[in-house]
């Protein structure tokens, strides 16, 4: 059999002799070229070039598809598996929703004492309360966890695309797929017991390690944008650009200095509220000081790179954190509700009946920032060799420009991927698994709002130990920033460039 793909121009059937990832013009050939590979060898019988799979593809997908720009095979697969997780974040996030429990007792027959339950045989065998609220969110995330943790653990020491197990990290999507789903669907089985409690203090601590890996894309995120503005000022409108950098600065720290009043002024109380006082006051000097740690002449000697921009980034995610561990304080009077601030909500102790609130200004944020930083991790080509290695990636901006460099007559395959990791991996790739491992468990405590149910799952509460996990973050990043200033200083006799 011959791959065939309708021609984007003119409809006509092209008869190409290629291999398998270079056969068609569209991702979603690729997507499902890398699955169906491995059907030959499942059913039997080796696979060969002389041999060829259907393309699958119809005209409308190919047309669509190719308005798409190529890319390197590392890049494009790891947006695939952000997409996966992104997925399951999406799922959890539906079963959230108020209300979804009544709409599945509306299947007749499907939950227990749903419609239909009444009708002699046609009962139903789902306890629908586990399919929806924290506890499906436990389950969705363990499943997304346990998926990627295996992964990592099968590709440790993958050097090149040339080793077998790339081909599975690259390709056989559809059966990847079937296996997340397969695994979440199990997760749904597993006795309530103490699953959730045990979960849920495994959960803290991955998501304790993903708020430190997103501080180091943080970083690497801050350095990018000053050096481009850098150089861009360097070599064009010098008194624009610098206008530009002194703007952004100016915006974080001001941004910065206005929570530190809503602070004080909301989440503090002349007659309590100590922890939170000591929270932000400890994180306003320590930001201080990093700030003008960051400009000291000695600093600047051995790190030019390093400025107010960066700074004032860290700030303001230090800031955020500071929020986001009292926003999780048990003593409801020095952890008001947004709406509660904003004068719509008086209450400040829900009651037992009352509807959980699933969604808070928190959780929201820290959504967002869990986006963005697995989007950035997915394509950043970062030069900064320090974050490389403490993300086990290595330089792409030569790979990159080899894999971009194509002959004219070539341009033919210039919507496919390229296989830019023959000579060598350009990523860890058991580090990514295991990062998006980390980020499965931090999404899982950012959409239960950090709260530990009960045994009647009928009120969730906080816990100091979540307060705890998120404030010492703050410090650990402010720390880990102050070293990326300091190391040069202290270990001379290393390369930091």
């Amino acid at each position: 059999m011959n791959l065939q793909c309708f021609s984007a121009e003119s409809g006509d059937i092209l008869h190409r002799d290629r291999t398998i990832e270079a056969t068609c013009t569209s991702t979603i050939c690729h997507f499902l070229n890398g699955s169906l590979r491995g059907l030959p060898s499942t059913l039997g019988f080796p696979f060969n070039h002389e041999m060829r799979i259907p393309c699958l593809c119809g005209s409308a997908p190919c047309l669509l598809c190719r308005c798409c720009p190529s890319g390197n095979n590392s890049t494009v697969t790891r947006l695939i598996y952000a997409f996966f997780l992104l997925l399951g974040v999406g799922i959890a996030c539906i079963m959230l929703f108020p209300g979804m429990e009544e709409q599945l007792k509306k299947i007749p027959g499907f939950c227990d004492g749903g419609i239909g339950s009444s009708i002699p045989g046609v009962s139903g065998h789902v306890n629908c309360d586990v399919l929806v609220g924290y506890k499906a969110v436990y389950r969705v995330c363990f499943g997304m966890a346990m998926f990627f943790l295996l992964f990592s653990l099968l590709m440790i020491k993958v050097k090149s695309s040339q080793d077998p197990r790339a081909s599975v990290h690259n390709g056989f999507w559809f059966f990847k797929f079937a296996a997340a789903v397969a695994i979440t669907v199990g997760a749904f089985f597993i006795p309530e017991g103490p699953f959730t409690t045990v979960w849920f203090y495994v959960g803290m601590g991955g998501a304790f390690c993903f708020i430190l890996i997103q501080l180091v894309l943080l970083i690497d995120f801050a350095h990018s944008w000053n050096e481009s503005w850098v150089e861009k000022m360097e070599e064009g409108n010098s008194r624009c650009w610098y206008a530009a950098l002194l703007s952004a600065t100016g915006i974080n720290y001001a941004l910065s200095l206005v929570a530190v009043v809503l602070f004080y002024v909301y989440y503090t109380h002349p007659e309590g509220c100590t922890e939170n006082k000591a929270f932000v006051s400890v994180n306003l000097l320590l930001c201080f000081g990093a700030s003008i740690l960051s400009v000291l002449p000695k600093i600047q000697e051995t790190q030019p790179r390093s400025g107010l921009l960066q700074s004032s980034v860290i700030t303001v995610y230090t800031m955020y954190l500071t929020w986001s561990a009292m926003t999780n304080e048990p003593d409801r009077k020095c952890n008001p509700s947004l709406l509660g601030i904003i004068g719509y909500n008086t209450t400040s102790t829900p009651t037992p009946g009352q509807m959980v609130q699933w969604w808070d200004a928190q959780g929201i944020v820290g959504l967002v920032l869990f986006l963005l930083c697995v989007l950035y991790s997915s394509i950043r080509t970062s030069s900064n060799s320090q974050v490389n290695k403490l993300t086990l990636t290595s330089d792409e901006t030569t790979l990159i420009e080899d894999g971009g460099s194509r002959s004219d007559g070539d341009s033919e395959d210039a919507y496919h991927a390229v296989d830019n990791e023959r000579d060598g991996v350009t990523y860890s790739y058991s580090f990514f698994h295991f990062m998006l491992f980390l980020a499965s468990l931090y999404i899982m405590m950012t959409l239960t709002n950090w709260y530990s149910p009960d045994s009647s799952y009928e009120t969730m509460t906080s816990k100091w130990p979540s307060v705890w996990v998120k404030i010492s973050s703050s410090w650990v990043c402010i720390a880990l920033y102050v070293w990326t200033l300091m190391a040069p200083l202290v270990l001379t006799n290393r390369d930091f460039d």
